[in-house]
């Protein structure tokens, strides 16, 4: 059986969950919540720390992990982190220089990257690396019975952990929330990740889900795997739709101000906006690979009007990044 544990956090998609349960005789906890000292009662007050065994975590964004040191030095558990995150985390320097690369092609100046550099350093977006961990992918004993499902798409780390009949899925399947597409680097080719092309096979593995419970990390749970994919798709349909007419201009920059008005105070936010531009124009150059991961789940059709009139003028194709 599986549990799940509630935390309050600041961050605008409110609560995060956590989850725990026994697997192949041993103690599993899944994702961490926030570092804060209402997260650390809450997992003292609802997990078994002297008998917890394992934490496994889903992506390394800080509201869903930040607790990995505390409980590393609390506990004598085995943390696992997903590989692509452990990459950033080594090589945490090379990829802020390839990230601010990117933002200058696309329009923001050196005082930006040097506010964002500083909020991406202070810990409160990505947290420290523990001193001991091992990878999801290739350190999680068998015994657990879990299976691995890289889910890329809102981040190029996010992973799904099955069980039998569940699936504990992080922030991949989340209801009434539109997950913004994370402008960052693939350290494995020195180039931007294409999270568009991510996504597009991300919906496969989505639709194997059918049938399973799904554990999100955020919000009520998911009743449909397939009303939740249709929303996603819609969301992403009704914003590509809307820069379609800045088709001639490459300044995502300027973009984003056009869209939510320039003095935005904190890089983060225009960080987001920027990414999420990035990911619609990559849509719109080649709308196609949306289109065909779609028809392989059985999911075009109830979007295929709104589908053909956001994808039909190939102006989008002066758009690419």
């Amino acid at each position: 059986m599986i549990r799940q544990h509630t935390i309050d956090t600041i961050y605008h998609v409110g609560a995060v969950h956590c989850y725990s349960g026994e697997l192949g005789g041993e103690l599993v906890l899944f994702d961490t919540g926030p570092p804060t000292r209402k997260a650390r009662e809450c997992l003292r007050r609802e997990v078994n720390l002297a008998r917890l065994k394992h934490v496994v975590v889903t992506h390394c964004h800080i509201d869903h992990c930040g607790l990995i040191s505390w409980l590393t030095q609390e506990t004598g558990a085995t943390l696992y982190l997903p590989y692509r995150d452990i990459l950033k985390f080594v090589r945490h320097e090379e990829r802020l220089a390839k990230m601010g690369e990117q933002l200058l092609k696309v329009g923001f100046d050196h005082k930006f990257l040097e506010d964002f550099r500083r909020e991406m350093d202070e810990g409160e977006v990505f947290p420290r690396l523990p001193e001991r961990f091992q990878t999801v992918e290739s350190g999680l004993p068998g015994h657990l019975g879990l299976e691995i499902i890289a889910c890329p798409g809102h981040s190029q780390s996010d992973l799904v952990l099955a069980g039998p009949d569940w699936a504990v899925t992080g922030d991949v399947l989340l209801r009434g929330i539109f997950q913004v597409p994370l402008l960052d680097i693939d350290l494995e080719t020195g180039r931007r990740f294409n999270n568009y092309r991510a996504y597009c096979t991300t919906l496969g593995k989505l639709a194997a889900l059918r049938g399973r419970q799904v554990l999100p990390g955020h919000r009520g749970s998911i009743t449909s795997i397939d009303e939740s994919i249709l929303f996603y798709v819609g969301k992403l349909l009704d914003r590509a739709a809307q820069l379609k007419r800045f088709a001639k201009l490459d300044d995502v920059a300027h973009i984003v101000d056009q869209l939510f008005g320039a003095g935005q105070s904190e890089p983060f936010f225009y960080y987001l906006k920027a990414s999420e531009i990035i990911f619609m124009r990559d849509f719109l150059s080649d709308p196609d690979q949306l289109r065909t991961a779609l028809e392989q789940i059985g999911l075009f059709e109830p979007v295929a009007a709104k589908f053909l009139q956001t994808a039909c003028t190939r102006a989008s194709a002066i758009m690419s990044a």
